[in-house]
């Protein structure tokens, strides 16, 4: 199988490089040029358009930040939809609504083109290791013609539903919880350097107790090294959190955590934080003292 990966950012890289030690013939495309040559230095080519990708690959894998960022991948000009073969395949790794992604999927199968609902869940570390979660849906005939692709990027692949949308909407659960999670441990380190208690102190103790969860592990890591680098930025969250809400809204749902976790990112947003690590929600907490970088 000849595959195409578009979007080479935190996951993406990372995807890649799983599919380039997997052996398979690859093919990658960045809006960054630069980033494409530079992975294509240890094997794989790097594609100057997204339409050159595309029509050299069984397989075009999409990791781009939303909806209206695949929009363009397929639809735009020089998109991979016109460019694709009949039979080929449309990954789809992105965080959307659900409605959306299955709509993607009748549109893309009027083209002749098999669709995979198949958001992505783990971090940039994972991504690199080929040790992600992938949540999809999609037709039996697309799983048969992908299947070792996904297997080489992930280390889970739940197959949900035989067709496109189970995927998008175990994500958008997925993200209420990792917000609200996030949310939650900035808020109680927040309370604890507000106290007076020693940060790394702090999470040392949690991290070893009953309210630890991955996210306090993970994100409150950065706090402790100042380190506000976007491996996933405060409006990620504006945008996936906004979706959750949406979806909810749509049957009426009561989301009363989600839509607190929505709002302390938006506050981060508007405070300037918007293109920080997403555990600078902790900044938008009066009165406490943050560690800084140390030299």
């Amino acid at each position: 199988m000849k595959v195409g990966l578009v979007g080479l950012g935190a996951m993406g890289r990372g995807m890649a490089g799983s599919l380039r030690r997997g052996g398979h013939d690859l093919r990658v495309f960045d809006v960054r040029p630069e980033a494409a040559r530079d992975f294509a230095k240890e094997g794989g080519i790097a594609c100057a358009s997204v339409a050159e990708l595309a029509q050299a690959s069984d397989i075009v894998i999409s990791v781009v930040v939303n909806a209206a960022q695949t929009e363009d991948v397929l639809f735009g000009t020089g998109g991979a939809a016109a460019a694709m073969k009949p039979g080929s395949v449309f990954v789809m790794c992105s965080t959307v609504d659900p409605n959306w992604s299955v709509a993607l999927e009748s549109r893309l199968e009027k083209l002749g083109l098999f669709y995979v609902d198949a958001p992505i869940s783990g971090g940039a570390a994972k991504a690199a290791n080929g040790q992600m979660t992938m949540m999809t849906a999609a037709k039996p005939e697309a799983y048969a013609r992908c299947e070792p692709v996904l297997n080489a990027m992930a280390a889970k692949v739940y197959k949900l539903d035989h067709k496109a949308g189970a995927g998008s909407k175990v994500k958008i659960i997925n993200q209420l919880l990792a917000g609200v999670h996030i949310a939650a441990a900035a808020e109680a380190m927040a309370l604890g350097l507000r106290e007076g208690v020693d940060a790394a102190a702090l999470y040392e103790v949690i991290t070893h107790s009953a309210g630890n969860s991955w996210m306090f592990e993970n994100r409150m890591a950065h706090v402790l090294a100042a380190d506000y680098t976007p491996l996933s930025a405060v409006d990620i969250f504006v945008k996936d959190l906004g979706l959750v809400l949406d979806t909810a809204r749509a049957s009426k749902f009561p989301l009363p955590l989600a839509s607190t976790a929505h709002q302390m990112f938006m506050q981060a947003s508007t405070a300037g934080f918007a293109r920080e690590d997403d555990s600078a929600v902790i900044k938008i907490f009066p009165g406490i003292s943050l560690p800084s970088q140390k030299n």
